[in-house]
């Protein structure tokens, strides 16, 4: 059988492990931290999952969609924290019964090499570093303990995340495009602790604090504490949140209700103790390399966190690649490249919409059009449920390829566009029409 060597055991490496592992191709996954299974702190990001139904359509693929979705908590729609502390505004995911669900990061990925790690042709090898890539030889170069070791194999994955030691390694061949922006807002991770062993607030929501330049999010966990995250420029926070009077004045004139769940202690020991992290959106194209090296997941397109599609998307990747080499009967190159022709283009298109539902996050929900534009898309979804599909719903409920989503919402709002128009010069000629007789009878023309 043919032989897969993944760089990277997050969560998109894990996931290609459990697919490889049912097709009986020998799998060696190289990671170079250790087993997170073995660890008490798993440093780096930690925002919340939400898992969607492009992700429940991958984790279904190896069994276990079941387990995972119900091991998390199911989100129908946001809750909109006015600045008051006292009113809301909830608007719905989707239709009745559609949901997100929130997820925890590390759970996810340690079930996943586990179930990985059951097949006697899985191997993996953590704290071992991939150093380089050699494409016509179809070879890696692994460092473990100060040794190199080349390492061979007929399709080599490089799921090693935004800073891919695989993607870094191939940035010389040519006719390679990348490009990478970080954007101008940072993040600073929070808590809110049970109350009274039950939860602080409403769990089955998407908790959203939206100020115009800034915003608040929170989502529920199991243990029933929420991860409570604060997106903002990194001047915001060096200008506003530098001094602890500054941050409590910060977050009392801003995000008062939450403040006090948080707690003041709480909330000046993180920022005392954690400095605002970077967000990175990062493109490239092709997604292969000669027959033998791909990259998926965010080694191939990192987005920003608010679309919630980074894991749903990296996660389709593994099904899509999956497909391709059922359908390909494991011919490499060409699926390979049926694969990046696929999807090069939906990343691209994903990536573009998580840019633009930050804008979304923190102001756009409480604009009075966005909200008529809501409605009326959940309206004539209702009525028209294969005919019209919010933007949300075709990106979170469906399968439908981003580039698709992209092109049919553009249709959606010109046909808006026409009908308005066509509305409003009906009105105009028939208002004036009318007036015309009514003068006319009065023999005032």
């Amino acid at each position: 059988m043919p032989k897969v060597i993944i760089a990277g055991a997050g969560l998109v490496g894990a996931l290609n492990a459990c697919y490889f592992a049912q097709k009986g191709w020998e799998v060696d996954v190289y990671e170079y931290r250790p087993d997170i299974r073995t660890m008490a702190h798993v440093p780096g990001r930690s925002i919340n999952l939400a898992l969607s139904d492009r992700g429940k359509a991958a984790l279904e693929g190896v069994g276990l969609k079941d387990y995972i979705v119900n091991q998390g908590v199911p989100l129908y729609s946001r809750l909109i924290h006015n600045k008051d502390g006292k009113t809301f505004d909830r608007q719905p995911y989707g239709q009745p019964g559609q949901h997100i669900v929130s997820i925890n990061r590390r759970h996810l990925n340690e079930v996943m090499i586990s179930l990985a790690e059951q097949s006697p042709n899985v191997h993996f090898h953590f704290q071992h570093k991939i150093r380089a890539v050699n494409v016509e030889q179809h070879e890696v170069t692994v460092l473990c303990d100060e040794i190199e070791l080349t390492k061979r194999a007929d399709l080599i994955l490089g799921c090693d995340g935004a800073y891919s030691a695989v993607r870094r390694s191939l940035s010389t061949y040519p006719r390679f495009d990348y490009a990478q922006e970080y954007i101008e807002h940072g993040y600073i991770e929070l808590n809110i602790l049970p109350k009274n062993n039950d939860f602080a607030m409403e769990p089955n929501v998407f908790h959203l604090w939206p100020r115009g330049a800034f915003t608040l999010i929170a989502l529920a966990n199991r243990d029933h504490t929420f991860t409570v995250t604060i997106f903002a420029p990194f001047r915001l926070f060096e200008e506003k949140m530098s001094t602890n009077e500054d941050i409590c004045k910060f977050f009392e004139e801003n995000f008062h209700d939450a403040l006090e769940l948080m707690g003041r202690e709480h909330v000046l020991e993180t920022f005392n103790r954690v400095r605002p992290q970077s967000l990175i959106s990062i493109k490239c194209k092709p997604h292969h390399f000669g027959n033998s090296v791909l990259l998926t997941g965010d080694a191939a397109h990192a987005m920003v966190p608010f679309y919630g599609q980074g894991m749903n998307c990296g996660f389709e990747d593994c099904l899509v690649l999956s497909e391709i080499i059922d359908k390909c009967q494991n011919d490499i190159p060409r699926a390979l490249r049926m694969y990046s022709e696929t999807r090069v283009k939906d990343a691209h298109n994903i990536i573009d919409l998580a840019m633009y539902n930050y804008e979304e996050l923190k102001d756009l929900v409480n604009h009075t059009s966005y909200k008529l534009r809501k409605k009326l898309d959940l309206i004539l979804n209702r009525w028209l449920p294969r005919t019209w599909i919010p933007l949300y719903s075709m990106v979170t409920f469906t399968r439908i390829p981003y580039s698709q989503v992209v092109q049919y919402r553009k249709w959606q709002d010109d046909f808006l566009r026409r009908v308005h128009t066509t509305v409003f010069l009906t009105l105009l000629v028939g208002g004036s029409t009318l007036g015309y007789f009514f003068l006319k009878r009065r023999n005032i023309l």
